[in-house]
């Protein structure tokens, strides 16, 4: 589950992770209160004003702005909230932006010269441990320094039974030029945002920049927070924190029914039973010269409400052309799935787009004979090869 910036504050907050004090705030006057009470806690007379979206890059799509005085808060506030943010990670449209956060200033005059940094921990698949990657050079061209110059970009492997070690923290803060009192503060900076990453259950913690101010201080000048979905019963104040407007509305209906959905840019949509096999399904039409419009994986009990409910959030993508249904009858037997498909046909109606089944395993003659005596344009597929040719047909 992706977090917003602010929200990603909180929960480091919790765990000791210094950061910025801010406020979030959804209309222009919000921000303007927010502003007010962060000189008043802070004394600071500048103010960041972030678009509060799930995208990177807001700085370079204008989402990212610093106030030097109310009028400027409100002007800044009222310009990004409503406004369609394009980043290099959104689509072409853009992202509408609900909420800004308001931050307190710390780029602030002192006796050192302020620095940014970049610090990610994550989950390296390959040997099943938790790394912090980071670099000396953060901010927002750090894509361009690891193209460019690959050796400004440390990784430290954690050992899962032991934990992020001292001499490690300690390696971390020599590698990225620090001494002094913001060698201590990133010291005690690493172990706070390992803890936070292990007890918060998260699958990535970004933070880019990583601030050091003039005074040495160590802050979290932003936050990328993504936690495992499968482990959000162990977090339900976190649970809470999911933003629905940030989501595909198709992804959010496809959760309500617990079908595994994603939306993608093709024209066949799909309906498999299994992760393995849909990922299978979507590589043998991309062969028969289609693209796939969806992963929807509706578990290996399906039944015909999960395969009805499957059809219809499949229909509402107006780039379908083809459906193609492929389910392995092992838990679930194929003539429950079928009389699903027959019974979700009939209760739709009016279905325009061509509907492919490839049922193979428990009762799939069964099965077979129940859609091939529905009366339904519905093709039947014996095989996975004739499932590809019969796509390949109707998208002629």
């Amino acid at each position: 589950m992706n977090l917003h910036e602010y929200q990603s504050k909180i929960i480091l907050k919790q765990y000791g992770v210094p950061v910025p004090e801010g406020l979030v705030a959804n209309t222009p006057e919000e921000a303007i209160n927010a502003a007010k009470a962060l000189q008043s806690l802070t004394g600071t007379e500048k103010w960041v004003i972030k678009a509060q979206v799930h995208a990177g890059g807001r700085g370079k799509g204008g989402g990212v702005k610093v106030a030097k005085s109310l009028n400027e808060v409100r002007q800044y506030a009222d310009q990004i909230i409503g406004m369609m943010l394009v980043t290099p990670q959104t689509s072409a449209e853009g992202k509408l932006v609900r909420k800004v956060y308001v931050e307190q200033n710390i780029f602030y005059p002192g006796p050192a010269d302020p620095s940014e940094i970049y610090l990610s921990l994550l989950l390296n698949r390959k040997s099943g441990r938790i790394i912090i990657m980071y670099s000396p050079r953060g901010g927002m061209d750090i894509e361009k320094v690891a193209e460019e110059t690959p050796d400004q970009i440390f990784t430290e492997e954690i050992d899962p039974t032991l934990g992020l070690q001292q001499y490690q923290a300690r390696r971390i803060a020599f590698n990225l030029n620090l001494t002094g009192e913001s060698y201590k503060n990133m010291i005690r900076f690493l172990l706070a945002i390992y803890q936070a990453y292990i007890k918060s259950d998260a699958t990535l913690i970004e933070i880019n920049p990583l601030f050091k101010t003039s005074d040495d201080k160590i802050l979290a000048a932003d936050a990328k927070v993504v936690i495992d979905n499968n482990a959000l019963f162990r977090h339900p104040d976190i649970a809470t924190m999911r933003d629905f407007d940030e989501e595909d509305p198709i992804e959010v209906e496809a959760s309500r029914y617990d079908l595994n959905y994603v939306k993608l840019n093709g024209n066949v949509g799909c309906m498999v039973n299994g992760a393995g096999l849909a990922m299978a399904t979507m590589d043998i039409i991309k062969l028969s010269g289609g693209d796939p419009a969806n992963f929807l994986d509706v578990g290996g009990s399906a039944n015909a409400k999960r395969v009805e409910e499957g059809f219809r959030i499949i229909l509402k993508d107006p780039a379908v052309k083809a459906i193609l249904v492929n389910i392995f009858g092992g838990i679930v037997r194929c003539d429950r799935v079928a009389q699903g498909i027959v019974d979700a046909c009939n209760n739709i109606g009016n279905i325009q787009v061509p509907i492919i089944v490839r049922l193979q395993g428990t009762n799939a003659v069964e099965a077979r004979k129940l859609i091939d005596e529905s009366g339904l344009k519905v093709h039947s597929a014996a095989t996975l090869e004739d499932a590809a040719n019969l796509v390949n047909t109707v998208l002629k």
